[in-house]
């Protein structure tokens, strides 16, 4: 998925440290696992990363698999999941139509442009009944009110801080209605580990982390990293953000 912010295939060496490790993944696979109705037998996460996530979501008569389009990626995905992973586009899966139970996209929304394909993607895999689960809502859920975020806040792209993005709830649920996935109860989880802390901040900043919504200049990311650089308590964790898990369900079909 050429179309992403960061350069995955050279994030992968070091993708799982700098997202909050195993604490961030087991709580985002528990939140999987409590949307699944029972009876669920295939899961495909796409853009699975490393595999994660994906290998805790696991329970009796439950097989997991994920794709991801990232060679580095899914290197690491393949030695965790054994047989399962394939490398493919989210928005061209190598399945038949109708195939699996359910699709889970977490933390991948936010970051591209082809939103509405990736949904339209899951749906047509899915089986009538089976489940869509997608994270919403992510740049919005990490401003925790927190003395970063208040710096943050103005530099923030007005999508960014309204949760209005690509992956806003409105307008995943207005893709899910066109292809015939409804809305269902969802859920929360905790993104351990990744609480902000203003050094840890001004590098990301530097690093291009917040592009899917920093605009700012060459000469407003000095000013901010300056300002970052003032706070108290710089290796200090403010609190992690708390994501959403969004759930929509295949239709049956009509007639």
């Amino acid at each position: 998925m050429g179309e992403t912010i960061l350069d995955y295939e050279a994030e992968a060496a070091r993708y799982d440290e700098t997202r909050g490790g195993v604490p961030r993944a087991e709580a985002a696979a528990e939140a999987v696992l409590r949307l699944l109705p029972p009876g669920t037998r295939t899961l495909l996460d796409v853009a699975c990363g490393t595999a994660l996530v994906t290998e805790r979501v696991t329970r009796p008569g439950l097989t997991a698999y994920g794709a991801d389009a990232a060679h580095a990626m899914l290197r690491t995905a393949a030695a965790r999941l054994p047989g399962r992973a394939v490398r493919a586009d989210a928005r061209r899966l190598p399945l038949p139509d109708g195939s699996v139970d359910a699709v889970s996209a977490i933390w991948l929304l936010h970051l591209v442009p082809f939103a509405e394909e990736v949904v339209a993607e899951a749906a047509r895999v899915l089986r009538p009944g089976g489940v869509f689960l997608t994270t919403v809502d992510k740049d919005a859920c990490h401003d925790v009110g927190s003395d970063i975020d208040a710096l943050l806040r103005p530099h923030r792209t007005a999508a960014a801080g309204s949760g209005s993005g690509s992956d806003s709830a409105a307008r995943i649920t207005a893709y899910a209605a066109a292809h015939g996935l409804d809305p269902a109860p969802g859920t929360e989880f905790t993104g351990h580990g990744q609480g902000a802390t203003p050094r840890g901040t001004a590098r990301k900043l530097r690093r291009g982390y917040y592009a899917s919504w920093y605009r700012g200049t060459p000469a407003d990311t000095d000013t901010l990293d300056a300002a970052l650089a003032a706070l108290p308590d710089q290796d200090r964790s403010r609190p992690d953000p708390v994501y959403r898990l969004a759930r929509y369900l295949k239709s049956a079909p009509r007639g």
